[in-house]
């Protein structure tokens, strides 16, 4: 019994600590100006781009961007251009999980949901085995790997489906990246991390970092 009293106040205070570091990495994200975002944007998709897991991909999940995250607007253009296959999330807020969507336009086919999140409503959904790189953002990322989301785990429930073999690429601004980031049991971490600044592989038989331009 106090064993389990520790664990449950273990989880508790790790949630805390969660919800606290979710509010930093938000505030972050809201400082950075009208003009660094589209600019760190630009070289955070150069930088992935230029990954060989990219090159080599057939089929890339991307996501549609909120707001304030980084645009991956110009890895998926650059993605096309390349004939690859884009699909994105299609999030389902009832079941909570998400679906990936085949997609061939960035303008239209799209309702916009909480907070300003584009969901799709047309496209084909995609067989999970046929992914090459899964590219997710979250609000914060660590040294080792691990993600913050936003407290939905609707990524960490993708990455847990065993038909999924892609690569799990982490997407951010160099502002979101920390030593550490608390984590649970069910979180899942991913095999490498693009910023605007560096590409970093937590892979254990791919153990180097790239800088970014």
């Amino acid at each position: 019994m106090d064993a389990d009293r520790i664990t449950n106040r273990d989880k508790q205070n790790t949630e805390m600590e969660k919800r606290q570091l979710r509010q930093k990495f938000q505030k972050r994200l809201l400082e950075l100006s009208d003009e660094q975002r589209p600019q760190q944007s630009k070289k955070v998709c150069r930088n992935l781009i230029s990954t060989p897991k990219f090159q080599s991909a057939s089929a890339v999940m991307m996501y549609l961007s909120l707001p304030h995250e980084v645009d991956t607007s110009e890895a998926i253009l650059c993605a096309w251009q390349l004939n690859k296959i884009v699909a994105v999330p299609k999030v389902s807020w009832q079941q909570r999980h998400m679906i990936p969507v085949r997609i061939n336009s960035l303008e239209t086919g799209f309702s916009t949901e909480v907070a300003g999140l584009r969901n799709p409503i047309t496209g084909v959904p995609m067989p999970i085995e046929e992914i090459d790189l899964v590219v997710a953002p979250a609000l914060g990322f660590d040294r080792k790997g691990n993600r913050l989301g936003r407290g939905g785990s609707f990524y960490d429930r993708f990455f847990a489906n065993e038909q999924l073999d892609a690569p799990r690429c982490g997407f951010a601004f160099a502002e979101q990246l920390v030593d550490s980031v608390p984590v649970v049991e069910r979180d899942e971490p991913v095999d490498f991390l693009v910023t605007d600044k560096e590409i970093i592989y937590f892979n254990p038989d791919r153990r180097h970092r790239e800088e970014g331009e």
